[in-house]
């Protein structure tokens, strides 16, 4: 029902980013999916890859402050409102998005999401019958 997510802290300077990308390439790890949030001083780099246990120690083993999640990955049909109406069904049940991102993959929707319930989020997936990816 969830997939590991990547957090890969990051200085606010040149050359960092290319660094992990470069690291990941040598390792021939697959970024599915990535998004950056970004302070003054530094980035958490969030990834969605297809092999995230090596590529978690291979960043450790390099020194990168790196960290592993759970998090959801709901499908959806790919048409306007889908996403809204994922949402609204976590906020009924008084449920918080942490964050979110989203991407295409294989012609569906996919919303990756950590929530403050891990449970009650499951709860809600299970009731309402979403459609989750547990490997990409």
């Amino acid at each position: 029902m969830t997939v590991k997510q990547l957090s890969v802290f990051l200085e606010n300077k040149y050359g960092t980013l290319v660094k992990v990308l470069s690291i990941l390439k040598e390792e021939n790890i697959q970024i599915i999916a990535s998004t950056i949030a970004d302070t003054a001083e530094y980035g958490i780099f969030r990834i969605i890859c297809n092999n995230p246990e090596d590529a978690y120690n291979t960043l450790k083993k390099a020194g990168i402050v790196v960290s592993l999640c759970d998090v959801f990955a709901l499908t959806l049909v790919d048409k306007p409102g889908m996403a809204s109406n994922v949402i609204e069904s976590f906020a009924q049940e008084e449920v918080s998005i942490s964050y979110l991102y989203s991407f295409l993959y294989e012609g569906k929707g996919v919303l990756i999401f950590k929530t403050d319930n891990l449970e009650k989020a499951k709860a809600i997936i299970d009731a309402k019958g979403y459609s989750t990816l547990s490997t990409l």
